[in-house]
């Protein structure tokens, strides 16, 4: 008896020296003979039973070392985002007796007798309990200090305050689209695009459209415009810079050069951006460029426009004027190696002749694919262009 006496003290001690310095997960181990279990008293305290025969209770107080997983969550108002770590502690107050209540002079002649034991309404007695925590689940609100107002009433939701609320939509990517984004890409992956600059003088080319439209449109029956002048300038350039017109061919590391001249012209329609081809255009005079620009337009916004229409093509023309562009650098249409770029048309003061005057001015701008174009080639095209459109009598005289 002596020796299983001392065997358990021994083992009392080593349990309570655990307890004490946080290495026991609180009950969840024991001791052999010896069970662990909460206490009904206090809820830090363990009752030990040896042997189902005898048992006492041992209440001890934790120190702020965690025991090991053994972590307790209090929850707690909501705090300022400022306040990142604080103490928790609870103060319960002595509750506060009840003094008589003194009737005044003007009361009622007969007082009710349990009027003096029943407290005032104003004076509550202090609250012994820590206020709710809001949900997790429900926003906190952000109000500034600044603008509570104590004695402010609170806003009042005025109807239809929710209409305004902004929303977003998806659409799918029609094929179209989806073919020119990808070529614009292959584009920009592949050729080393640059782009040149220049401007031109419409005054001549706005004076012959003036005086002789009237007998066009009688004529031909077509009405007549920019465009016409700068795709046969273009293809006069073309011929006389042919590298601009050629193209390199990846596949066998060659470079094509083509004797025909397809021009591209670039078409906006409500499905996207087409561009149907001028087939052959150093062979046609103003009306037959009028009249086929005129078609290829017309099914383009009927969206009649079939795959032969847009196939192939060695220049492209894109007239972003006809929106009001200014200045703008374009994207060549693969597998081309330039672009023209139109723009629209604004008087500014030039100088002409030593004198300052006021003209029709249009920027060009020309991207070319510099891996094959030198800069040389590509200026001395741009200019070429620059002087057919101002002066169309370099068409006719072949200059």
């Amino acid at each position: 008896m002596l020796s299983r006496s001392r065997f358990l003290s021994r083992a009392f001690s080593r349990s309570l020296s655990a307890f004490q310095k946080g290495n026991c997960p609180l009950g969840r181990r024991s001791l052999p003979g010896i069970s662990l279990c909460q206490g009904p008293g206090y809820p830090d305290s363990r009752k030990i039973v040896i042997n189902s025969n005898s048992d006492f209770s041992v209440r001890f107080f934790r120190t702020t070392a965690v025991c090991k997983d053994d972590v307790i969550t209090v929850k707690t108002p909501a705090f300022a985002e400022s306040v990142t770590e604080g103490d928790v502690r609870w103060e319960k107050a002595a509750p506060a007796k009840a003094k008589p209540v003194e009737a005044p002079a003007a009361a009622a002649p007969k007082a009710e007798p349990a009027a003096s034991t029943v407290p005032p309404p104003p004076a509550a007695s202090i609250p012994t309990q820590m206020p709710p925590v809001p949900s997790p689940s429900q926003p906190l609100t952000s109000k500034p200090v600044s603008a509570v107002k104590p004695t402010a009433a609170p806003p009042v939701a005025e109807p239809g305050a929710g209409t305004g609320l902004r929303s977003e939509h998806r659409e799918k990517m029609n094929r179209m689209r989806q073919r020119i984004a990808q070529r614009l890409k292959e584009a920009q992956n592949t050729c080393a695009m640059l782009t040149t600059f220049n401007e031109i003088d419409m005054s001549n080319i706005q004076e012959m459209r003036a005086r002789h439209k009237d007998a066009f449109l009688k004529k031909h029956n077509l009405k007549l415009g920019f465009m016409s002048a700068f795709v046969k300038a273009s293809a006069f350039a073309l011929q006389e810079q042919p590298v601009v017109n050629a193209v390199i061919d990846d596949t066998t590391k060659e470079v094509v050069y083509r004797d025909y001249i397809d021009i591209s012209v670039a078409v906006a329609t409500p499905r996207g951006l087409v561009v149907p081809v001028i087939r052959n255009v150093e062979t046609m005079n103003y009306a037959d460029i009028e009249r086929t620009i005129g078609e290829l337009g017309e099914k383009a916004r009927k969206n009649e426009l079939a795959i032969e229409d847009m196939d192939g093509g060695t220049f492209t023309i894109s007239n972003g004027g006809v929106f009001g562009s200014l200045f703008g650098t374009p994207i060549i249409n693969p597998p081309q190696s330039a672009i023209l770029g139109m723009h629209a048309i604004f008087d500014r003061p030039v100088v002409v002749g030593g004198k300052v005057e006021v003209r029709p001015m249009m920027y060009v701008a020309l991207t070319y694919d510099h891996r094959l174009i030198d800069g040389r080639e590509a200026v001395t095209f741009l200019r070429k262009i620059k002087a057919a459109v101002e002066d169309p009598r370099v068409l006719l005289l072949d200059l």
